[in-house]
C-alpha cells in the first residue's frame, strides 16, 4: 500500500482494501474495474495489460490498470487460473443519484475453490474447496463444490489427508495457520502443489463453532442425522468451509447439500499414484487426452453426467448390490436402442442445471442463466415419460426421483422474455403482460417516437423551418436543431442549449417536460424489472433442494445412457461378480489402446486371458521383451476391474470377478530431485505404501521393481517383495520383470505362476505377438528392441559381442557347478555355497568372542571353504 491518500476516492479504496489484504481488489469506477498499487503491478503482469499511473499522492505516482466491466469475467478467469484471490468491489448506488461519493462495497470474493462462473470452471470436472482440521489423533477433512452444492466430510489419520486431497483434485485447501499436516516443500524448489493453501484463524476450526455453524445453516437440532455426531474433526472442517463460503460469497447458499459423512473404505480406494499410472483422467508425460480412460468413457450428453461419470470412475463401488443395480440399468438401456436415441435427444436440450442453480442461489445469475434453467427444467416431463418405459429397479427409482418442477419452469418461462438481454441494465428482461405498470411505462417509451415526429411536424409548421429536427442523444438528451441560416426564425420561447459550427440546438418547456417523463419512465422500467427479476430469483432459489434432487437424477440417467452406448458400440460384456476370490477374464482388451489402435493404426487389438485366485494362482510373474505388451496387459487387468465396479460393462468376451477393496500400481518412476528423491527412492516409497496398505482383497500391479539400483540389490528386493506378498498379504498380484531369476519362485512357492508375452523370431528380426501365455521367457530381446528404436548399428553389433562373451562365461561357470548336466544351471544368489559354514557363523556369540579367537576361526573357515573348492 502506498502513502496515505489525499482524495476521498482513494481513501474509500484504502478502507476497503484493508479488509481484503490477500485478494486482488477490482474497484468499480464507471465502465471499468480498476486495480491500484501492488495489485495493479501483479494484475498487469498476469493479464498482460498496460500498467499506468494515477495522479501523484504526496509526490509518488499510484500504479494502476483496469479492465472493462463487460469483459471482467474473462480477466477474472485468468487470475483464478493462476492461483490468485479476487475481490469484486461494486458501486452500490446509481452515480447519477449519488449526492457525494458513490457508495461501494465488496459483493463477493472469488478464489480457486469458490469459483462458480461458467468461464472459470471445466464443465466435466468438479471444483472442490477443502478444509482440514485436527481433533486429537485424527484429522478432519471436508470438501464442497460450490458450483454444484456437493458437500462431504470424513476423518482420517493425518498422513492420509493430503493423498485424499490430491485424489479429489481440490483447488483450494483451508487450514489453521500452524497445522502440520502437509510435508514441507523446500524454499526455492520447483515442486509445487496443485492447490492453493489458505490459512484462517484457529478459532474457525473449533468443534463447537463448527457444530453451531452447521446446525444454524441447515436448521438442525443435532448432527446425528448427518452421521457427524461422533466425528468432531469432520464437524470442525465442515464448519470452517461454511464459514469461509459465507464470508466470501455473501449469499444464502441455499443450494448446498447437507454434508454427508463418508469413509475411504466405502468405495474402492485408488490413490493418486494408481490414477496417474493407469492414465485414468490425465495422460502421462503430457500426452494427448485421447490416451485416458475418461476420454474413452465420456460420451455423456450433459455436463452433470460428465461430472458424475468422473466421480464414479475415481470412486468405484465396493457394495455388490449397488454394483448390480448399476449394471442392470446399463444392460436394459443397451438393449433399448430406439429409446436410447430418444433419451439422448431430450438430454441434449438440458443444460447444466446444477451450476445454473448455484448461480441463482448465489445471486450472480443473469437473465439468460435463469431462462436457461427454466428451459432445461421444461425438458424433465418428457425425460420422465421416456424413463417410465424402463423396468430395471434403479431406473424405476430414478423415474420417481424426477420432479417435473412444472411450477418452477412455468414461473420462469412466463416471467422472462423469450430472448432476454445478457444484463438487467439493458432492459427488456420481463415478458409483456407480467406487470401492468411496467407495460404502461413501456408504452410511453415505445410511443415516444410517434410523439417526437408529431412535435417535429408541429414545430416546422409553427416556425416555417422545414429543416428543423427534434433529436435525442445520451449526453444532451432531447433537443431541437436549427441550421445557422434559419436562426432568425427561432421563436422567443426556444432556449439555447448548444452551439455547433453550422447549427444551434434548443429546448422548450414542453420538450423538457417530455424528456423528464421519458427518462423517469426508463429508470422506473429498469427498477420494476430488477424487482421482478429478484423476486423470481428468490422463488427459484427457495426450490433449490427439489431442483438439486432432479438434477442428480438427470445426471445418473445420463451416466447409464453413456455406458450403455459404450457397451453397444464397442462390444463390451456385463461382468459377473461373485463372493469368492477368483478373477477370470476371457479375451480381455485394454479399453484405451484398443480404440487408439482402431483409429490411428487400423490394428486389431490382441486380447488376452487372465486367471488369478487366492491359492494356486495368487501371483503371476510376467517376463518377456520390452514393447511385447507386458505393461498393456497389467493395465488392462486393473482397468477392467475398475470399470466393472463403477458399474460399466467391460471389454472382454466374459469376466468373472471378485469385489476388490483397493488397486495398487507401481509402474515406472522418475526422479523428484526437487524433493531430494531419486528414481529408486520414489520406487521404494511407492512399493512401501503398497505393502503397508494392501489386503487379501486387493489387486497389486507391479512393473519392474528394483531396477533403480544395482542388479543384485534390485533382484534381492524384488524376490523379497514377492515372498512377502505371498506369505503375508495374500493379495492377487501381477508382477512384470526382466529379472528372469524370479521365475524360479514358481518352483519354490505354491501360488506363484509364470507368464510370458510371446515373440516370433525370423532371422535377426523379432515379431511381437502380444499374447500372454503360461511359462517363462527364455530371453529379454533387449538388443533387438534397441535396434528397433534406432540405435546406431555399431552399438548393436558391439552389444551382441559383449552379450555373447558374458553368456559363455556364465555357461562355463554353470558347467563347473553342475558337471554332466544336460543344460547349464543358472547361478542363484539365494543359495549359500556351504550351509555348514553358514550354520557355524550363525551359532557364534559375538559378545563373548575374543579377537584372537575370531582370527583363528576366520582362518579355519577360509581353509574349509578353500578345501571344498
Amino acid at each position: 500500500m502506498g502513502p496515505e491518500p489525499s482524495t476521498p476516492l482513494m481513501r474509500q479504496y484504502n478502507s476497503i482494501k484493508q479488509k481484503f489484504p490477500n485478494a486482488l481488489l477490482l474497484f468499480r469506477l464507471g465502465d471499468f474495474y480498476e486495480l491500484f498499487y501492488e495489485d495493479a503491478v501483479v494484475a498487469a503482469r498476469e493479464l498482460q495489460i498496460t500498467l499506468t499511473s494515477r495522479n501523484r499522492e504526496k509526490g509518488v505516482a499510484i500504479p494502476m490498470c483496469g479492465v472493462p466491466y463487460h469483459a471482467v469475467d474473462n480477466y477474472i478467469a485468468k487470475l483464478i487460473a493462476r492461483g490468485h484471490r479476487v475481490a469484486i468491489c461494486d458501486q452500490m448506488e446509481d452515480p447519477k443519484l449519488a449526492k457525494k461519493l458513490v457508495k461501494r462495497e465488496v459483493t463477493r470474493v472469488i478464489t480457486p475453490g469458490t469459483a462458480s462462473d461458467f468461464n472459470l470452471l471445466r464443465s466435466n470436472e468438479n471444483n472442490y474447496l477443502a478444509a482440514v482440521a485436527r481433533c486429537g489423533e485424527l484429522a478432519g477433512l471436508a470438501y464442497v463444490d460450490i458450483s454444484t452444492g456437493e458437500f462431504r466430510a470424513t476423518e482420517a489419520p493425518p498422513d492420509e489427508v493430503e493423498p485424499i486431497i490430491e485424489q479429489i483434485g481440490a483447488r483450494e485447501v483451508l487450514s489453521p495457520s500452524q497445522l502440520p499436516l502437509f510435508g514441507a516443500i523446500p524454499e526455492g524448489s520447483i515442486a509445487t502443489r496443485r492447490y492453493l493453501r489458505t490459512e484462517l484463524d484457529d478459532w474457525i476450526f473449533q468443534f463447537d463453532y463448527g457444530r453451531r455453524t452447521l446446525s444454524e445453516h441447515f436448521q438442525l437440532h443435532s448432527l446425528e442425522g448427518l452421521g457427524l455426531a461422533d466425528h468432531p474433526a469432520a464437524v470442525a472442517a465442515a464448519g470452517a468451509i461454511l464459514h469461509y463460503l459465507r464470508d466470501t460469497q455473501r449469499a444464502a447458499l441455499q443450494h448446498l447439500d447437507r454434508p454427508v459423512f463418508f469413509r475411504q473404505r466405502d468405495h474402492m480406494v485408488l490413490d493418486a499414484v494408481t490414477v496417474r499410472n493407469l492414465e485414468m483422467v490425465e495422460p502421462l508425460f503430457g500426452g494427448p487426452a485421447e490416451s485416458t480412460l475418461l476420454h474413452v468413457l465420456d460420451h455423456s450428453t450433459t455436463a452433470m453426467g460428465a461430472r458424475l461419470l468422473r466421480q464414479r470412475l475415481l470412486k468405484p463401488s465396493i457394495a455388490p448390490a449397488e454394483i448390480e443395480a448399476r449394471l442392470e440399468a446399463v444392460e436394459e438401456l443397451k438393449k433399448e436402442t430406439i429409446l436410447r436415441a430418444e433419451l439422448d435427444r431430450d438430454l441434449a436440450k438440458v443444460l447444466d442445471i446444477e451450476r445454473l442453480l448455484a448461480r441463482v442461489t448465489l445471486g450472480s445469475a443473469t437473465p439468460r442463466d435463469l431462462l436457461a434453467l427454466g428451459t432445461s427444467l421444461s425438458r424433465v416431463p418428457l425425460l420422465r415419460a421416456f424413463v417410465r418405459r424402463l423396468h430395471s429397479p434403479r431406473l424405476c427409482d430414478l423415474h420417481e426421483r424426477l420432479d417435473e418442477l412444472a411450477d418452477v419452469a412455468g414461473g420462469i418461462l412466463t416471467t422472462l422474455a423469450d430472448e432476454p438481454p445478457l444484463s438487467l441494465a439493458d432492459g427488456g428482461v420481463i415478458r409483456a403482460g407480467v406487470d401492468p405498470a411496467l407495460d404502461e411505462l413501456r408504452d410511453l417509451r415505445q410511443n415516444g417516437r410517434t410523439y417526437i415526429l408529431q412535435m417535429e411536424q408541429r414545430e416546422r409548421a409553427r416556425t416555417g423551418i422545414q429543416s428543423l429536427k427534434v433529436r435525442f442523444n445520451q449526453v444532451f438528451g432531447y433537443y431541437i436543431e436549427i441550421s445557422k441560416p434559419n436562426l432568425h426564425l427561432a421563436p422567443p420561447d426556444y432556449e439555447r442549449k448548444q452551439t455547433l459550427v453550422n447549427a444551434e440546438r434548443f429546448t422548450t418547456p414542453e420538450l423538457k417536460e417530455y424528456e423528464h417523463k421519458v427518462l423517469e419512465a426508463e429508470q422506473r422500467i429498469l427498477e420494476i424489472e430488477r424487482n421482478l427479476f429478484e423476486k423470481l430469483r428468490q422463488r427459484v432459489a427457495a426450490e433449490s433442494q427439489r431442483i438439486r434432487s432432479t438434477a442428480a437424477a438427470v445426471a445418473e440417467i445420463d451416466v447409464y445412457l453413456c455406458l450403455a452406448r459404450l457397451a453397444a458400440e464397442h462390444n463390451y460384456v456385463r461382468p459377473v461378480f461373485h463372493a469368492g476370490a477368483e478373477m477370470q477374464v476371457i479375451s480381455g482388451r485394454h479399453p484405451v489402446i484398443e480404440q487408439l489402435g482402431e483409429r490411428e493404426r487400423a490394428e486389431r487389438f490382441i486380447p488376452n486371458d487372465l486367471y488369478l485366485n487366492d491359492s494356486t494362482d495368487l501371483i503371476g510373474v510376467i517376463t518377456g521383451p520390452n514393447m511385447g505388451g507386458k505393461s498393456t496387459y497389467l493395465r488392462q487387468v486393473a482397468l477392467i476391474s475398475i470399470l466393472a465396479q463403477m458399474g460399466s460393462f467391460v471389454p472382454a468376451l466374459s469376466a468373472r470377478l471378485p469385489v476388490l477393496d483397493r488397486i495398487f500400481t507401481r509402474i515406472g518412476a522418475t526422479d523428484n530431485l526437487a524433493l531430494g528423491r531419486s528414481t529408486f527412492m520414489v520406487e521404494m516409497t511407492e512399493t512401501a505404501q503398497i505393502l503397508n496398505s494392501a489386503t487379501s482383497a486387493s489387486l497389486i500391479i507391479l512393473d519392474e521393481i528394483g531396477r533403480g539400483t544395482s542388479t543384485f540389490d534390485g533382484l534381492a528386493i524384488a524376490w523379497a517383495v514377492v515372498e512377502y506378498i505371498h506369505q503375508r498379504l495374500r493379495a492377487k498380484t501381477l508382477f512384470a520383470t526382466h529379472y528372469h531369476e524370479l521365475t524360479e519362485l514358481a518352483d519354490l512357492l505354491s501360488g506363484v505362476k509364470n507368464l510370458n508375452v510371446t515373440v516370433k523370431e525370423a532371422g535377426d528380426q523379432i515379431i511381437f505377438l502380444r499374447k500372454v501365455e503360461p511359462g517363462r521367457a527364455d530371453r529379454s530381446y533387449g538388443i533387438e528392441v534397441a535396434r528397433l528404436a534406432g540405435l546406431p548399428l555399431p552399438i548393436i553389433e558391439r552389444a551382441h559381442a559383449v552379450l555373447e562373451r558374458h553368456e559363455e562365461r556364465e555357461h562355463s561357470v554353470s558347467e563347473e557347478l553342475s558337471p554332466g548336466a544336460a543344460h547349464p544351471t543358472q547361478i542363484s544368489i539365494f543359495t549359500p555355497i556351504d550351509s555348514l559354514v553358514v550354520d557355524q557363523i550363525r551359532s557364534l556369540n559375538l559378545d563373548e568372542l575374543r579377537p584372537i579367537e575370531a582370527l583363528t576361526l576366520l582362518a579355519e573357515l577360509k581353509k574349509s571353504v578353500t578345501s571344498d573348492q
